[in-house]
């Protein structure tokens, strides 16, 4: 059974691309969210700024989903559900892109 997931890509008003989740990310839908994030690389390819990922609405992540941001970690930051930063700390992600929690409303 495929949980349940949304993606989509927003712009700011400074024109900054935002790939934006929702739901939780795992082998089950990993594929989907891989696609949605290739996507938006090639879409933000050229730009000065690296994508923002924001997965702030994401409460849980498998190694699959850990596994597809691996290789675009120079070309995203990562904003994460709170639950969600010691995983990306474990993981190794800490170390080779920005991961931060997000701001507080």
């Amino acid at each position: 059974m495929t949980t349940l997931l949304t993606v989509d890509t927003a712009r700011g008003d400074d024109g900054a691309l935002t790939l934006v989740a929702a739901g939780e990310i795992d082998l089950s839908n990993v594929e989907a969210f891989s696609r949605a994030l290739d996507t938006a690389i090639t879409e933000n390819a050229g730009s000065k700024r690296k994508l923002t990922v924001d997965l702030s609405a994401v409460e849980y992540l498998d190694s699959a989903a850990i596994n597809a941001l691996f290789p675009h970690a120079e070309q995203i930051r990562l904003i994460v559900h709170p639950l969600l930063v010691r995983v990306c700390t474990v993981s190794g992600l800490t170390e080779l892109t920005t991961v931060e929690a997000p701001p507080k409303a």
